[in-house]
């Protein structure tokens, strides 16, 4: 027993067939018998939430649905149970997904396969520490990224290590106060903006609101 309860379930993707996902249970699994999650800096109350299915990331997986991705190098950060890398692993494009949980690799996996897919690539990414796995991506995704007040910096610079010198970055919000933390760290950068609503409700008809934010760096 790995110390922890899954369950499978499917999510919608507009325009496209469900996904088949395995998750954690509940918000209450907690399992680091090696303290790996520990050492990478998540606590027993973060543990859990790699490994659900969040409103922001169902958004990000339809985005992706449709986005242009063609010659493009993608990184899906905080990617938990990676829906959009999914997404774009079912379009057969380069990407690569990242987090810093130990059991995301793993998690990913079994995901892959359930959806008949070949494994994601992956690499770890932790924003405040060195991630030599990572190379330098075209378009940098990610999904309810900015929840705690340290990581606009922490993500900024992780983005400026890992951006191509025209790359563009794509974050769903769910309105969280940090983003204009990350907005001024972003113009630092220089990246300019352009956001947009989300008010369309989640394919079960959960009500949802928030921001798709656009950044862009350079001459295309």
């Amino acid at each position: 027993m790995p110390g922890y309860q899954v369950k499978d379930q499917q999510v919608a993707v507009a325009g496209a067939a469900a996904l088949e996902i395995r998750s954690l249970l509940d918000r209450e699994q907690f399992a680091d018998p090696l303290g790996e999650a520990e050492a990478a800096g998540i606590s027993s109350a973060t543990w859990p939430l790699f490994g659900q299915v969040w409103p922001s990331a169902q958004k990000l997986a339809d985005l992706m649905q449709t986005w242009e991705i063609a010659g493009k190098r993608v990184l899906e950060i905080g990617c938990g149970l990676a829906l959009a890398s999914l997404v774009i692993q079912r379009r057969q494009g380069d990407v690569t997904a990242s987090d810093c949980h130990p059991l995301v690799e793993a998690f990913l996996a079994t995901n892959a396969n359930l959806n008949g897919l070949p494994t994601l690539k992956y690499g770890t990414g932790n924003w405040g520490r060195e991630n030599p796995q990572l190379s330098t991506y075209d378009l940098i995704i990610g999904s309810d990224v900015l929840y705690e007040r340290s990581h606009p910096a922490q993500l900024c610079g992780f983005i400026a290590l890992h951006i191509a010198p025209h790359g563009e970055v794509l974050i769903i919000d769910p309105n969280r106060s940090n983003r204009s933390a990350f907005h001024r760290a972003m113009a630092l950068l220089g990246f300019s903006l352009q956001e947009s609503m989300i008010e369309a409700p989640l394919h079960d008809g959960s009500a949802y609101r928030g921001r798709l934010l656009h950044y862009r760096r350079g001459n295309p």
